[in-house]
């Protein structure tokens, strides 16, 4: 009995051995091969409504709440009937040829607008719905825009500062009810053009705009604090579409809850127009604060985000571990069973970390995130919970997402690989082989609008596209950033520091939540001070020291010994002289990113 256990046991010992090994020849297989998924083709927005109103006549294109505050499916060809009629209704009342100006919440209303105006109106210029009335009127009039589709407190505000608005602005408001007489009620349009779509008009789903031409015009929020004018293509965002869905997989079966400000490119093009493309269903976040009940009601399998959401969500997954007696240590065994499990190819996260899922709905597969750096040991925590997240670099002047990480390849410390059909490269490397990333491909933007100068800054005569931005890339040619090529400090003796390396390390502590890291020179001083602007986490703070209150002092202490201990791990030039604590957040994009211009006179 006792050699046939230690038979059976070097025969267990064996099996897992030619596991292991075929799992690893298997992703070493589909690594070399490169193998892409077949995409079907298409040339414009007007070509990709119809196909999937055709191919996924039967499937929801949105899943929208209703009054009764249940999700009440809109399918596929009810969507193209309504951007067909919404189009008419505009053309006839001549708004045709045209720019129109797009702000509000994400909407199907919003959607609707954005493809209504592209597939056969003009160019859609999309407008941060929490932009200041003087920042949409400057955004208005450097784009000779003077349309504009906004929903019901976009509206308000509007008409509120009507006076330094573009003469004769023309507003058509969502959900206008007849409050406001200066305004056009979009659902009478959408009414008028629906009757003469369905009696047999086709004027406006017969023109066809020149996919190479300018579709959208895109502002960025700029470094300088004027934004200036992306003009992108049908092509551009296209290209940036059937690229993506070469190396993901996204099906009809795939759910999508919107999130992110929709006008931004980020969630326009990969959360709105890629699951459209994809067949997929899209539902609205009603808010911030309604994220968890919103994912439990609508289920989502994909989730698109950036990294303060994820690292939030993280820290309560941790947070919630800690409260619960042998929780963390039930976390760290989970983890340690979970991914010898996936080393053998048996995949029983499902059940470990089932708590975990339910956060999300319980239906979610893949994380998809952008806009700034996130803790590798967050994508590295999450991949051990079942659900990998796909880290990617992109900018709004290439429409936007170049780098990422996919199916094939999924690492937790680099933004990924180039997406097939980009050409990415590092220009003139230092000594740390750091230098700005140059891209090339069909999503490079037309350039800037009234912008010659702004333009030739950028692209050079044979179609690269300078970032700003600065990063490595390794021999499998793994991208990984490092900063702004803008926000580098140059110490007096020459030598280059990146803040958001600094950051990162002060950003990993628990007890801070955000920081932002600047050069000062002086006269009395032999070298560039760095300096850290930091805005503590009281909460955490508190939980951490058993806390019930937090005196200036006390948080002053505390985020001192967190600065010696960044100090250890930094180059002796790099490490923080001084710093300032902040008793409110920095002011950032809708996006999440510091606006380092417009916090520099707050620090």
């Amino acid at each position: 009995m006792k050699n046939y256990a230690a038979f059976a046991k070097r025969c267990y010992s064996f099996k897992l051995q030619i596991l292991c090994f075929a799992k690893i020849y298997k992703g070493w297989i589909i690594k070399m091969s490169k193998i892409l998924y077949d995409v079907r083709e298409t040339e414009s927005f007007s070509a990709l409504l119809k196909q999937s109103a055709e191919l996924f006549r039967d499937r929801p294109a949105f899943s929208v709440k209703n009054e009764k505050d249940e999700y009440e499916d809109i399918l596929y060809p009810k969507f193209r009937e309504d951007v067909y009629s919404l189009g008419t209704g505009m053309s006839e009342r001549g708004f045709k040829d045209i720019k129109i100006a797009l702000t509000g919440d994400n909407s199907y209303e919003w959607c609707v607008s954005y493809l209504a105006v592209t597939c056969g109106l003009g160019v859609v210029v999309p407008i941060d719905k929490e932009l200041p009335a003087e920042d949409m009127a400057y955004i208005l009039k450097h784009s000779d825009t003077n349309v504009i589709i906004a929903d019901k407190a976009r509206t308000e505000r509007l008409l509120e500062n009507i006076d330094i608005m573009p003469e004769k602005l023309v507003i058509i408001s969502v959900s206008n009810d007849g409050e406001h007489e200066s305004a056009l009620d979009f659902a009478a349009i959408l009414k008028e053009g629906r009757n003469e779509y369905l009696s047999g008009n086709t004027s406006y789903e017969d023109r066809e705009p020149d996919p190479e031409a300018m579709t959208a015009l895109l502002y960025t929020s700029g470094t300088t604090g004027f934004a200036k004018g992306v003009m992108l293509s049908q092509k551009n965002i296209l290209a940036v579409i059937l690229a993506n869905c070469k190396v993901v997989k996204i099906t009809c079966e795939d759910r999508l809850l919107s999130i992110l400000p929709i006008h931004h490119t980020f969630e326009c093009t990969l959360s709105f127009l890629l699951l459209m493309y994809s067949g997929g269903c899209l539902g609205f976040c009603e808010g911030l604060r309604y994220i968890p009940k919103n994912m439990k009601e609508f289920r989502p399998t994909i989730f698109v985000g950036v990294p303060l959401m994820l690292e939030k969500i993280h820290r309560k997954i941790l947070s919630a571990a800690s409260e619960k007696k042998g929780g963390k240590l039930k976390l760290s065994v989970g983890k340690v069973i979970a991914g010898a499990g996936s080393a053998v190819g048996v995949n029983i996260k499902e059940k470990i970390f089932h708590e975990i899922t339910k956060l999300f709905g319980g239906q979610l597969r893949l994380i998809i995130i952008g806009a700034a750096p996130l803790d590798p040991q967050v994508v590295k925590d999450f991949r051990t919970f079942g659900l990998p997240v796909y880290l990617g670099y992109g900018l709004t002047e290439c429409a936007p997402l170049v780098i990422g990480n996919n199916d094939y390849v999924q690492l937790h410390d680099s933004v990924g690989v180039p997406l097939p059909g980009v050409e990415a490269r590092v220009d003139d490397p230092d000594d740390n082989n750091v230098g700005e990333i140059l891209i090339k491909g069909p999503m490079v933007m037309l350039g800037y609008y009234n912008n010659e100068e702004a333009t030739r800054e950028v692209l050079t005569e044979d179609g690269w596209l300078r970032t700003g931005d600065l990063g490595t890339v390794d021999g499998e040619n793994h991208f990984r950033i490092t900063g702004r090529k803008k926000n580098v400090i140059i110490t007096k003796n020459g030598k280059n520091i990146y803040p958001e390396e600094v950051e990162y390390y002060l950003n990993s502590n628990p007890v801070i939540a955000e920081s932002m890291v600047v050069g000062s020179d002086s006269e009395t001083e032999e070298d560039t001070s760095v300096i850290a602007n930091v805005f503590p986490d009281i909460e955490a703070i508190k939980e951490k020291f058993k806390l019930q209150t937090v005196s200036k002092e006390q948080v002053l202490k505390i985020v001192g010994d967190v600065i010696k201990e960044v100090n250890k791990k930094l180059p002796k030039y790099k490490n923080i002289k001084q710093f300032h604590v902040r008793e409110q957040e920095f002011i950032k994009t809708t996006t999440q990113k510091i606006k380092r211009y417009a916090n520099k006179e707050t620090v």
